[in-house]
């Protein structure tokens, strides 16, 4: 990319000076290919360079422009203000204008994809209709909307999410063959009214990708997804009472986060091709424990994935006869910031009830930046005092035959963590590595963590971590220990 930059920034000097021009005489794949690796501002200024550079964006196979190139440069996102947002807005409607509205032979240079990034305001009809005016015109192979709201979602008053949802549906009422051509969108920080969502679905026809973060109809009410050509869907944060996926014959990928019910938060109605599901919540005390044996009842999943927040468990154990039936296509199980209070031993039921998983990841740690520590707060909203896991007790001697990878991320030296390394090979007959990561540590909270429980240990102590590991056992399982400092 810097590359690209210096490329353009030669050749503009080059012409200033009247001398050849060496770049703009090599041929028009390659120039595309430079421009395709500079954001779309850099883009728009290969204009000025020649005749020949003024129409090379209008033979871009693939745009992509978003709002944060158009913002002004402050060292702190507090900085900018509503007018800056506002404004970066507006010129980005300008050099989305320009691009799509200038002389294209569509036949000869296709649009395969077109990915705009926005901000919800006045200056976004505007967006919205320049797309709309372009797939009126031609055939667009993709197109994206990641909507944004101008406040986040920390500094989101009730007034300010009902105002945002209200400027989102006038966006539908504005130009509705745009989004009804889309085929991901990203919506964020929305309070909608009841019917909105089902509109959004009918309207959004050719919809492949839809997340939503923040979003709802009112607190606590309940929605049903339709939707004939969705593959992935993801909501965060969403204040639903609880979600019942109704029909959606080609969802194969699922990620929920973060609900407020107190009961089984999602319902699976018809969804034959659902392959990936990815949940995570802070479990708090009025929260029901998970039994996955019911809230899976209708899915086969091959990839799991349950993220814990550093909190306590959520998940109830259960017997490999309740669970089979739901866990019989399981291959890979993930599961994620399990707090360093907690006890793995109540992991092994998963491994019990899934007899043709073949990869189990872990990972432990106290994610401090995004906890709640302040014991006052914990206790106002409900914060779990115990995260020691939860009790199970399992068939002694049981054996898998397909497990063959084990990861843990976050492993110490102490004898928790042995103990339950030596539990999974001996069930594991045929396990053939175990990967030992050492602490995971973002960059944010990692001054609060030691650094010699984030340093990678040393030749000796893995020496005789092997040897406690495989002591007494007849595995041939191969221990390793990679390094990963930060995350």
């Amino acid at each position: 990319m810097t590359r690209g930059k210096a490329n353009i920034h030669l050749s503009a000097q080059a012409i200033s000076h009247g001398a050849k021009d060496r770049l703009s005489n090599l041929p028009d794949d390659i120039l595309l290919t430079i421009l395709e690796r500079l954001d779309i501002r850099d883009t728009a200024r290969t204009s000025l360079l020649s005749r020949q550079w003024r129409q090379m964006p209008t033979m871009l196979n693939k745009l992509v422009i978003k709002v944060s190139t158009f913002e002004p440069k402050k060292d702190e996102r507090s900085e900018i203000t509503l007018d800056d947002l506002a404004r970066a807005n507006a010129t980005m409607h300008e050099a989305t204008k320009n691009i799509l509205s200038g002389r294209r032979n569509f036949r000869q240079y296709p649009l395969h994809l077109l990915c705009l990034e926005f901000y919800l305001g006045d200056e976004s009809n505007s967006i919205v209709q320049t797309v709309g005016c372009t797939m009126d015109t031609l055939m667009v192979g993709e197109v994206e909307f990641t909507i944004l709201t101008k406040k986040e979602q920390a500094h989101c008053s009730e007034d300010d999410v009902v105002l945002y949802g209200q400027q989102l549906m006038s966006l539908f009422k504005v130009c509705p063959n745009a989004f009804g051509g889309l085929t991901l969108l990203k919506l964020e920080n929305v309070s909608l009214n009841e019917p909105d969502l089902p509109i959004i679905f009918s309207v959004c026809q050719r919809l492949e990708f839809l997340r939503l973060d923040n979003c709802d109809t009112g607190i606590l009410s309940s929605l049903e997804v339709e939707h004939p050509r969705l593959g992935e869907l993801e909501m965060d944060d969403c204040r639903f009472d609880r979600v019942h996926l109704k029909w959606l014959p080609k969802l194969t990928m699922l990620t929920f986060g973060m609900w407020i019910s107190q009961q089984d938060p999602l319902s699976f109605g018809y969804v034959p091709l659902l392959k990936s599901l990815s949940v995570a919540n802070i479990c708090l005390s009025y929260h029901k424990m998970l039994k996955l044996s019911d809230f899976l009842d209708n899915v086969t999943i091959s990839s799991l994935q349950l993220n814990f927040k550093s909190e306590k468990i959520w998940v109830l154990p259960e017997g490999p006869k309740e669970l089979l039936p739901v866990f019989r296509k399981l291959r890979v199980v993930d599961l994620v910031n399990i707090s360093e209070e907690c006890d793995l031993n109540w992991t092994l039921f998963i491994l019990q009830g899934a007899p043709f998983l073949e990869e189990l990841h872990i990972t432990v740690r106290d994610h401090f930046c995004e906890m709640m520590m302040d014991e006052e707060l914990r206790a106002q909203y409900a914060y779990s005092k115990e995260k020691k896991g939860v009790d199970w007790e399992g068939a002694n001697g049981f054996k898998h035959h397909k497990l063959v990878v084990l990861k843990i991320f976050g492993f110490r030296p102490e004898d928790m963590f042995v103990r339950y390394v030596r539990s999974v090979i001996k069930a594991a007959v045929n396990l053939k590595d175990v990967f030992l990561f050492n602490k995971v540590v973002c960059e944010m909270c990692k001054h609060d963590v030691p650094k010699a429980s984030r340093s990678p240990w040393p030749k000796k102590q893995r020496f005789s971590l092997r040897n406690r590991i495989t002591s007494g056992t007849d595995s041939f399982v191969v221990i390793h220990f990679p390094n990963l400092s930060s995350n």
